[in-house]
């Protein structure tokens, strides 16, 4: 391409009469100079080429940065929702054989399923906690057991929003949302939490420590995760249901 491009241009550079010397240059002698107005059509569509060459070549660059930021934000995304799916599908309730309802003073149930809503920087998201046999132990000899599980969302320095997961063995301490839980996806535009009870009913919050809730558990979970930019956003939905509830007077194991 470069090569037929800089013959083109020698070749009107020959045929230019003023650069013909009479007797001197036999090649040129059957050469005839171009008029100014065919120099400028060549420069003209020279130039209509190289710009068509170098917006092809932006494009395809843009096209390869737009597919590769596609794929990140979906492997992130998949690896968030697997992880919240292995938390609920290790879930632990308290059988009702063993449940007592709270009183005024007692302490909360240590299986206790509470999902609510709360406010940052003008924008509602879900907060969920449960306990899980999912416990991440880092490191050799650390124990394992049942832990509890806290969702929620945390603003950065940069005003965006990120999915932090909590996972503690010991959890007679309020959680402190401001430790360094670890980052489960960044870029967070919007986060729900669907709970569905034993008829099928939505709701969008759960505790089952209340009578609102008849001190039951909902039978499964709703997700609905938005992750992006500003200028794209990608959906992500799925629905997990507990392998273990507690309704009424009856706790069932599917």
């Amino acid at each position: 391409m470069e090569s037929s491009i800089i013959r083109s241009f020698l070749t009107i550079y020959c045929r230019s009469s003023f650069l013909i010397i009479p007797g001197k240059n036999k090649e040129a002698e059957g050469c005839f100079g171009f008029t100014l107005l065919e120099i400028l059509l060549a420069i003209f569509i020279f130039s209509i080429m190289i710009t068509t060459l170098f917006g092809s070549f932006n494009q395809i660059l843009g096209s390869v940065g737009g597919i590769e930021e596609n794929i990140t934000i979906n492997e992130m995304a998949k690896t968030c929702l697997d992880r919240i799916i292995l938390d609920l599908r290790e879930i632990h309730v308290t059988p009702s054989q063993r449940y007592s309802q709270p009183e005024l003073d007692s302490d909360p149930d240590i299986h206790q399923i509470l999902g609510e809503q709360y406010s940052s920087q003008n924008k509602d998201f879900p907060k969920l906690r449960f306990t899980s046999s999912a416990h991440i132990a880092f490191g050799k000899g650390q124990p394992k057991g049942v832990a509890e599980i806290v969702y929620y969302v945390d603003e950065t320095d940069e005003n965006t929003f990120v999915l932090k997961r909590s996972d503690r063995l010991n959890f007679e301490k309020p959680l402190d949302e401001k430790n360094n839980d670890p980052v489960l996806c960044e870029n967070v535009k919007s986060l729900s939490f669907t709970y569905y009870d034993k008829e099928g009913e939505e709701h969008e919050s759960w505790d089952s420590e209340s009578s609102e809730f008849k001190y039951e558990t909902p039978v499964s979970i709703g997700i609905r995760l938005e992750i992006g930019k500003e200028t794209a956003s990608y959906v992500f939905q799925t629905r997990v249901h507990f392998p273990v509830y507690r309704y009424e007077s009856i706790q069932k194991e599917t």
